[in-house]
């Protein structure tokens, strides 16, 4: 699941850093692929601290979240439905159909949630802004992070650009999932190409997504007794 999805299942936390927590997995992947943490190896020392323990326990609700909604039914379906609706938009491209369907579907969730003011993005951002910068920094010291200064300088342009806010609009999804697929592949996007996919999106969020709720609901309560 993309950010907004994953704080919608800490929409209600109390603190930044439980919020921080449940984000930090795809803010470090974005940052940089190649850095890759194993919390779980520290976890007495990350739960002597309390706000590391709250970043610790964001940490694996993100990573159970993530396993839960990519073996779920509703994943396997749309997936496959949204390769099936966007595969013409991608004809002349390398993109892997089923790569781009599996991104999308993220986005769209991501979408929705926006439209129906399911989380706020002020409060996402707020959470970015007021967590314990010294807390994350001695998590990521921890976990033997080997570049803290390059995700920090991610970290800080992640808050200032706030293309979040952008979710709200279909073009802006188009635009992020070629920008995406661009970190694997070089080409260059024709304008129909855009347009094409930008309808095909839009078409899928209005007769094929009504459903989007159930998703949330299933995890929801999964997650009840995960600790």
């Amino acid at each position: 699941m993309n950010f907004l999805s994953h704080f919608y299942f800490e929409r209600f936390a109390t603190n930044p850093e439980r919020i921080v927590g449940g984000l930090l997995p795809d803010l470090l992947k974005n940052a940089d692929k190649s850095f890759v943490l194993k919390p779980r190896q520290y976890e007495d020392e990350l739960m002597d601290n309390p706000l590391l323990k709250q970043l610790y326990i964001g940490w694996n609700r993100h990573i159970e979240v993530d396993r839960l909604f990519h073996n779920s039914s509703y994943f396997f379906h749309h997936t496959h439905q949204l390769k099936l609706n966007i595969q013409s938009s991608l004809v002349g491209l390398p993109i892997r159909p089923s790569f781009m369907a599996h991104i999308a579907l993220e986005l769209l969730l991501d979408h929705i949630l926006t439209l129906n003011k399911a989380v706020s993005i002020d409060k996402f951002y707020t959470a970015l802004s007021h967590v314990n910068e010294d807390a994350i920094r001695k998590f990521l010291t921890i976990n033997q992070l080997g570049d803290i200064p390059k995700f920090e300088k991610f970290y800080q342009q992640f808050i200032e650009w706030q293309y979040i806010y952008d979710y709200a609009q279909i073009e802006k999804i188009t635009g992020a999932l070629f920008n995406i697929c661009k970190r694997l592949w070089q080409f260059e996007v024709l304008a129909e190409q855009r347009e094409l996919l930008t309808e095909q999106l839009n078409w899928y969020l209005q007769h094929q997504m009504a459903d989007a709720q159930e998703i949330y609901q299933y995890i929801q309560y999964e997650l009840v007794d995960f600790n």
